[in-house]
């Protein structure tokens, strides 16, 4: 997933960023540090200019935030001052490069608050926000500022920009025009104050979510309750359990915990109990409820639209996607379901069938009932599960098999290095050269949990690409996952879904790395939703080409390569149960457009879901659970929506990866440059269409999506 949930502006981003950090020593140091020696406000001295993490403390922040602020205002005055006309140079391309301070201290902030929080980090990024909401009003609502942009862009038929400079006036013009530029002074006075309070929602609607993660734990003291289970996941509970200071096992929300013992655990209460934990995250009626703040996200999301003159908060997200409407995105769902409900209802079926034949002796399957029993129905088709693959997937070897993978198809090469200061000790960092040896990203690569990281697994960048006084500016890209961890005994060795986790998230990273735009908020990821998944889906393929798994599927004690009948099975096993998968997705994506894509209805949270259930869940409905209060991705990230992008980008990597296939592989070099040339480079420079059929020669058929899926012959 593409944690990328700033708002671009101005040439910087604000908003609530995705990635979080640990200084060495520890961001929560507080020790006072003189004004001249804030990191912030001095030249980085590290390899690339790179993040000081280990000089970095909570003081530092607001002094260096405020005096970024200040910069920016002025950045900004300067451009509305001046006697000259109006060009793209001077104001455009001004506007662009306002903020650098700014930027540079909120990119380190929102990313230490997502991937390594404090209870002191919180309250920074509180107070912070709504100055950052406040300042990103100040520029889009001032007027002075508009009319330069709007008498540039009345005259750009006569100015022969080229693609990338003509979009970026595009977008600057649009920026300002979808965002209350043209709102008299009450409606402008409303905007600013429905924005401040929206950013204020959103962190604490995450924080909430982090909490109830945090605050739970299941003990189990007897072994006999825990039969079913492989030693690896009893290993890893019984030193999470010694870690605090327990006698026992200890089970925990996060999910290299949780996914393993719903698979595998054959006490079906304990099952339940886990999965009402995670299920009711912020459903409580406590402190950490979300209940309350998902309504009024709803209903402010709505007001603003409104404002700003759209039906709903969906019409304004979708006028800028890949898919332009909300007509378009809810025919497209819809559309997925008529082809996936009926293989999910079979699907079901046929799971519910073997389960009875396993003793199960209730009617129909809880959802507690549905991992446990498809691992077991996986094994029985396919003589495959995760403890025959996982000696296979060494978490460093399958890194290095990304990387291989990269250099197949791009060319770049990965060096690892010590000396690049890291916010985490777990924290990895490599220098990424191309081809011919010039250099061209940091790679930051932060794999395990903790206590003060964010669920999940996403990308997100410290520093973007930009061309800047001749001088091509190379980013800083960090991965941040939540996978197994080492225990005593073994190395972290990952589940073939986090496997191909760690592909999509390297994928998000690629389009971060190679980016080679000349302004950087239309570098890299900065993409509308329905096509910035294309570049992490489309490396997820390639855990499943047996070319590219012998590059790294090597058994961790003996080094054997993953043998071929191993591999077949993989790729048989792929669309095993796609249909109650897909049904699953589309769950989410249909629960996003309910909520933004009408007027609110004032329907409970277990209405909504309730609703969207009779068409896309086939398990009965569980008092006391509601997916909505945990669903940060549109409650406290950049998708609201907008989930339904996760579908829409399965259409173009399925049609996209069957061009590489076509044609070699990973030699296909033909394929490997187009990507790289027309997609990976070109971030959101032109159209998303327009680069796609640049790539493959034509517009995306759907066919290849179906048919990988099984959805269709």
């Amino acid at each position: 997933m593409l944690r990328h949930q700033q708002l671009a502006l101005t040439g910087l981003w604000l908003g609530v960023a995705a990635i979080t950090a640990v200084a060495q020593p520890s961001p929560s140091k507080t020790t006072r540090v003189p004004m001249h020696q804030n990191p912030f406000l001095q030249p980085y001295t590290t390899p690339h200019q790179t993040a000081p993490f280990d000089k970095i403390t909570n003081d530092d922040y607001m002094p260096a935030l405020k005096e970024g602020i200040k910069q920016a205002r002025k950045e900004v005055t300067a451009i509305t001052s001046t006697k000259e006309e109006p060009t793209f140079d001077n104001t455009i391309v001004a506007l662009e490069r306002t903020g650098d301070l700014l930027g540079k201290v909120t990119s380190v902030l929102f990313n230490l608050n997502s991937a390594e929080t404090t209870p002191d980090l919180q309250k920074i990024v509180k107070e912070a926000s709504p100055m950052l909401t406040e300042y990103g009003n100040d520029v889009t609502l001032n007027q002075k500022l508009y009319a330069r942009i709007k008498s540039v862009y009345d005259k750009r038929a006569s100015l022969k920009l080229d693609p990338e400079s003509d979009m970026l006036l595009e977008k600057a013009y649009k920026r300002f025009a979808r965002n209350g530029a043209n709102l008299d002074e009450k409606g402008k006075e409303r905007l600013r104050a429905i924005d401040k309070e929206l950013s204020q929602l959103s962190l604490q609607f995450g924080e909430n979510v982090l909490n109830e993660t945090n605050e739970f734990s299941m003990l189990v003291t007897d072994p006999k309750e825990l039969a079913g289970l492989p030693d690896y996941v009893l290993e890893a509970a019984k030193a999470t359990a010694q870690k605090q200071g327990k006698e026992g096992y200890v089970f925990t929300l996060q999910a290299p915990s949780y996914g393993p013992f719903m698979q595998y655990a054959d006490n079906r209460e304990l099952r339940k109990k886990l999965y009402m934990a995670f299920n009711g995250r912020g459903f409580h009626g406590d402190k950490n409820d979300n209940s309350a703040i998902i309504k009024k996200i709803v209903d402010l999301r709505y007001e603003r639209a409104n404002l700003l003159g759209y039906p709903t908060h969906a019409d304004f997200v979708l006028e800028e996607s890949m898919a332009g409407s909300r007509a378009k995105v809810q025919s497209f769902l819809d559309e997925l379901v008529g082809y996936a409900r009926p293989a999910a209802e079979k699907q079901l079926t046929e799971l519910t069938t073997y389960a009875k034949a396993n003793g199960f002796t209730e009617d129909k399957l809880q959802a507690w009932d549905n991992s446990y029993y498809a691992e077991k129905l996986k094994k029985e088709k396919y003589d495959l599960d995760d403890e025959t693959l996982k000696p296979y997937f060494k978490l460093d070897n399958v890194l290095d098999g990304a990387f291989m993978v990269a250099n197949k198809l791009y060319g770049i090469t990965f060096k690892e290095r010590k000396d690049i200061p890291v916010y985490n000790p777990e924290v990895r960092t490599f220098d990424v050269f191309d081809k011919d040896g010039k250099f061209v990203s940091v790679f930051y690569g932060d794999y395990f949990p903790r206590a003060g990281k964010r669920s999940g697994a996403w990308m997100n960048d410290i520093q973007g690409q930009k061309i800047e006084n001749n001088q091509n500016i190379r980013p800083q890209i960090i991965n941040v996952c939540n996978f197994t961890r080492p225990t005593d005994t073994k190395p972290s060795l990952l589940t073939f879904y986090e496997v191909t986790t760690l592909f999509h998230e390297f994928g998000h990273g690629l389009h971060g790395m190679l980016a080679n735009g000349k302004y950087e908020s239309l570098s890299g990821t900065s993409v509308p939703r329905d096509f910035v998944e294309l570049p992490s889906q489309v490396m997820e393929n390639w855990c499943y080409d047996p070319e590219a798994l012998k590059l790294f599927a090597k058994h961790y004690q003996t080094g054997e390569v993953i043998p071929n009948e191993l591999i077949e099975k993989i790729r048989a096993s792929q669309n095993f149960l796609a249909g109650l998968a897909n049904m699953r997705q589309l769950r989410f994506g249909l629960v996003d457009m309910y909520y933004h894509g009408q007027k609110p209805t004032g329907e409970s949270i277990t209405e909504v879901e309730n609703r969207v259930d009779s068409v896309a869940n086939l398990f009965p409905r569980v008092d006391g659970v509601a997916f909505s209060p945990a669903f940060s991705h549109i409650f406290a990230g950049g998708y609201s929506a907008g989930y339904y992008s996760y579908k829409w980008s399965e259409v173009l990597d399925a049609d996209a990866f069957e061009f590489f296939k076509e044609k070699g592989g990973l030699d296909n070099k033909a394929a490997a440059d187009s990507f790289r040339k027309n997609v990976l480079e070109k971030g959101g420079s032109e159209r998303p269409m327009e680069l796609y059929k640049k790539f493959r020669g034509r517009e995306p058929s759907p066919k290849a999506m179906l048919r990988r899926s099984g959805l269709i012959l």
